[in-house]
């Protein structure tokens, strides 16, 4: 049965409302000692990175042209979800803080 397109940016939307709530008013040094809020923000990004994923095998073209860096984040997805003991968590914070707010634009003009 094929993913609805719909639903797959509904979820890249919920998981960056979530990473947006989970580090509101937060500072690197909070996310660094807080394990909950690490594994919290990881899960969110796999969730993005799967729903990517999903999505370009029903419109790659789009994803292509809506959300150039989507190899990247699948990447991080595979990172996270495979090399859970290579995860750096300042590169994380880089992508909350730098990244997520590019992405949830892109997701809203999708």
């Amino acid at each position: 049965m094929p993913h609805d397109p719909l639903k797959l940016i509904e979820d890249i939307r919920g998981s960056i409302q979530e990473i947006e709530l989970f580090c509101k008013n937060k500072e690197y040094s909070d996310f660094e000692k807080d394990l909950q809020l690490q594994r919290a923000i990881e899960r969110e990004i796999e969730i993005i990175g799967e729903a990517l994923n999903r999505l370009i095998r029903i419109d790659e073209e789009k994803v292509e042209t809506s959300i150039p860096e989507y190899r990247s984040i699948i990447g991080l997805r595979n990172i996270i979800a495979h090399g859970y003991d290579v995860i750096d968590s300042m590169i994380i914070w880089d992508v909350v803080i730098n990244h997520i707010p590019i992405l949830a634009s892109q997701i809203e003009e999708y």
